[in-house]
């Protein structure tokens, strides 16, 4: 029922809009509809998206590869409005996920609804090129998270990612760019958030998020934001750096990996302790060849979750370190090739702190860029030097 409402109200809105208002029906890849007001002080773009994945995994049992697991899955399925209001200058962005891998995570944190908004953010160019974000949306963290799932290199993300990152939370950013020379670009990010992640409605348990990004781009900007796109799909006519660096303080954190995980809790209410995440990433683009690199590094003030006796309680806060490169060539004919090495060293008393290494190599098949593609990936995974588990992935892309 609450999904009914969803797609009711929505088609209720895309109908009152045309009739207050100018149509225009893009070409393939740049939305389903865009709307404009007959005053020209409004607009709204509706585009959704789908990912349709097969995936099948083989775990090692010590002498071999154990039988298959198989899964056919909706990835994801989303609906995504943006446009402005009043002005050019104030922007705005709505998603809003449907799959049941992008609900999952109801609780009495998120009122046991699903978690359904994604990024729900107003943007607003005050001065210049200083631009004051307000509402829900991701943060200025590791490159890797911020491209959008639509437009990633391989099927999915590094784990890397999954362990690290500081993905979407409520709050406040100001973004701010300038040009030091002729080419040379400069982007710098600040952020405010709440420290406990995307649709928390119980309010803020510990303390703030504070997350600051710088990024250089010392030969210009990349066709159509490219450094922030998987391949070089536009294939770049020279060569384009990006480099970024990003450190992520969240005071009185109450989860374990930041404002991602779970909660952890004592024998008095919430734990509480700062942690400090750190990331360095690049990304280079030329003439179909591409380049990302991303380190990363999570360590907090007291990890161990201790009740008031001084007992401990054996959870903990995520630390250690990881390491991602990733590359491809994307040939003329929109065939990609690319692979993967990522590696991870945790730092942690209780789960296992044993070095994790994954291997991956994958193909693409660009059919109108990342808005309509196949892709394909075959990972190899270990842990502490000896075969983990092998995971083969075919998934299919449909973005309006």
């Amino acid at each position: 029922m609450y999904l009914k409402n969803i797609f009711f109200f929505g088609f209720l809105f895309l109908c009152v809009s045309a009739v207050h208002s100018q149509i225009s029906v893009p070409k393939f890849g740049d939305g389903m509809l865009n709307v404009v007001g007959k005053d020209s002080m409004w607009s709204v773009r509706f585009a959704p998206r789908i990912q349709v994945r097969a995936n099948s995994s083989w775990d090692h049992d010590g002498d071999k590869f154990g039988k298959p697991e198989q899964s056919f899955i909706i990835r994801r399925a989303r609906l995504k409005f943006d446009g402005f209001a009043y002005s050019p200058k104030l922007r705005y962005k709505i998603e809003l996920g449907l799959s049941n891998f992008d609900v999952a995570g109801a609780s009495e944190f998120t009122g046991n609804a699903p978690r359904i908004i994604y990024d729900a953010v107003i943007m607003w160019e005050f001065y210049k090129n200083l631009e004051l974000w307000a509402g829900q949306t991701k943060l200025p963290g590791n490159r890797e998270r911020v491209i959008s799932s639509g437009n990633l290199q391989l099927i999915d993300r590094s784990r890397l990612n999954r362990l690290f990152n500081i993905d979407r939370d409520l709050g406040m950013q100001l973004h701010h760019s300038f040009k030091a020379s002729e080419n040379f670009l400069i982007r710098e990010m600040f952020a405010v958030s709440q420290g406990e992640g995307r649709n928390i409605t119980t309010g803020n348990i510990g303390g703030f998020q504070y997350t600051t990004r710088v990024e250089l781009l010392p030969f210009g900007e990349f066709t159509k934001k490219g450094d922030y796109i998987g391949g070089d799909i536009y294939r770049e006519k020279t060569p384009k750096l990006a480099i970024g660096a990003t450190y992520d303080f969240n005071n009185n954190a109450v989860k374990t990996r930041s404002n991602q995980g779970s909660y952890m809790r004592n024998d008095i209410g919430f734990y509480e302790t700062n942690i400090s995440t750190i990331f360095v990433d690049a990304m280079f683009k030329y003439n179909g060849f591409s380049l990302m690199g991303e380190y990363s590094y999570r360590d907090a003030e007291n990890p161990l979750v201790i009740n008031s006796d001084g007992s401990i309680t054996e959870q903990e806060v995520y630390t250690g370190q990881g390491l991602n490169f990733q590359g491809g060539y994307v040939f003329k004919n929109n065939w990609e090739i690319s692979g993967r090495f990522t590696t991870i060293l945790p730092d942690n008393t209780f789960s296992s702190n044993d070095t994790q290494n994954q291997y991956t190599l994958g193909g693409s098949k660009y059919i109108v860029g990342h808005k309509l593609k196949i892709q394909t990936d075959l990972s190899y995974s270990t842990i502490a030097g000896e075969s983990s588990s092998l995971e083969y992935r075919l998934g299919f892309d449909l973005h309006f």
